[in-house]
């Protein structure tokens, strides 16, 4: 069977141990029991040989090696490409709200140790497989708390983690979100709406060093407000002094509203989406900010435009939307990642800033660099990294699971 070492990592028992027939069990093919003991949570639908008889989704099952020693125990997603998510690798848990409790509580606690007291009103809580709960994703803002419950299992017990999560936090609403593509993925309906407490404010303000920002928690991107973003912000406004600025797929104006704050000559604004552009006009309002010039448009599309009329800017912001979910849809990302990058590189003035991102979980670090270099030769500049770009400390990434770290960013600076 398969125990704990006292460094918390699945390490092999000699005597297997065949589970008792009452728990639906997942039996994995021989050899594919790898990973599970190198502590990475997620069982693939190829490894599995036998699944469970009469799981229903998201039901806590018990995972074993082909010989039928116990590996972990984990919810079942029969439909998902990932046909399980580890919960825990110990043989005696339970997993039970006591259980859901525990977790949030210490990554709760984690949190208040490694965020200043001012972040903590306005920040991540749970970041799912890192914080040892697949699927959930819960975002503080004030007295509100979003919860995204995406896999099976996630959903199965979204209840017993919203009452831990007000437990945990002393806050007075959990609002659901769970209506991204990965939920869908996982075989299950996206949900949204109230889960516990009050109905969250519909102007709901937050500060973030000292910007005032609304964020729309009913109705705005993930959980209303990217707090992966909050570092990389701050880092903007420092640079931003006597530059003009270029902010591309601004969203609610985070980047803008820095730069603008942090005494950029002029900054231009481009959004596709009015809803967006609207959230962001308010949150000019909220900042006593009007050098900011927002635009409706195809972010593409314009900088094209701006190519061809010979406009030129000493910083540009690059955070696009996701263009690859999965690792199957990296190729063409690859080439929108490219294309908007080129652009960017052509709209730089000689010494001029790139803060460059991509958010997708199909394009790794590596790949993303290697992007952003083919775009520099083809654009004919020469630039160099300056600082690699990540999120806050409030998105941990487990040293077993590196797909956790799915922000990835550059600043690079154009050769004078």
């Amino acid at each position: 069977m398969t125990t704990r070492s006292s460094r918390g990592k699945p390490i092999r028992a000699t005597s297997p141990r065949v589970p008792s027939s009452d728990v639906p069990t997942l039996v994995l093919a021989a050899g594919r029991e790898r990973s599970l003991l190198r502590g990475h949570p997620w069982v693939f639908s190829g490894a599995v040989a036998q699944p469970p008889r009469n799981a229903e989704l998201g039901q806590t099952v018990r995972v074993c090696d082909a010989a039928g020693a116990f590996l972990a125990w984990a919810a079942y997603a029969p439909s998902s490409r990932i046909a399980a998510r580890v919960w825990s690798w110990q043989q005696d848990a339970r997993i039970d709200p006591e259980f859901f409790a525990a977790r949030v509580r210490a990554a709760v606690d984690s949190r208040a140790a490694l965020l200043p007291a001012s972040a903590l009103q306005a920040c991540r809580l749970v970041h799912a497989e890192s914080d040892g709960l697949p699927g959930v994703v819960a975002d503080r803002f004030g007295d509100a708390i979003v919860l995204q419950a995406t896999s099976a299992g996630a959903q199965r017990h979204k209840h017993a983690l919203a009452d831990a999560l007000l437990a945990a936090t002393g806050a007075r609403t959990v609002y659901e979100r769970s209506d991204s593509e990965s939920a869908t993925l996982e075989g299950i309906e996206p949900c949204t709406g109230l889960l516990r407490g009050p109905p969250p404010d519909a102007a709901l303000l937050i500060e973030e060093h000292g910007l005032r920002v609304e964020v729309d928690v009913r109705a705005g991107h993930k959980t209303g407000f990217y707090l992966d973003q909050r570092d990389n912000r701050a880092l903007v406004r420092r640079l931003a002094a006597g530059r003009d600025v270029l902010d591309a797929f601004c969203y609610s104006g985070g980047f803008a509203l820095s730069a603008a704050l942090g005494g950029a000559r002029s900054v231009q604004a481009l959004d596709s989406s009015e809803h967006a552009l609207a959230l962001a006009a308010r949150n000019a309002e909220h900042n006593s900010t009007t050098q900011i010039e927002w635009l409706h448009a195809d972010v593409f599309a314009q900088l094209r435009k701006a190519r061809d009329r010979g406009l030129h800017y000493d910083l540009i912001v690059l955070d696009p939307p996701k263009f690859a979910p999965t690792a199957r849809l990296a190729e063409r990302a690859a080439r929108a990642y490219k294309d908007v990058n080129l652009l960017a590189f052509k709209l730089l003035r000689p010494g001029g800033l790139l803060v460059t991102f991509s958010c997708s979980a199909g394009v790794s670090a590596e790949l993303f660099q290697k992007i952003v270099a083919g775009a520099e030769r083809d654009a004919g500049v020469t630039a160099r990294i300056v600082q690699p770009l990540h999120a806050g400390a409030d998105h941990p990434v487990s040293l077993s699971f590196p797909e956790g770290e799915y922000l990835k960013g550059l600043l690079c600076q154009v050769s004078t």
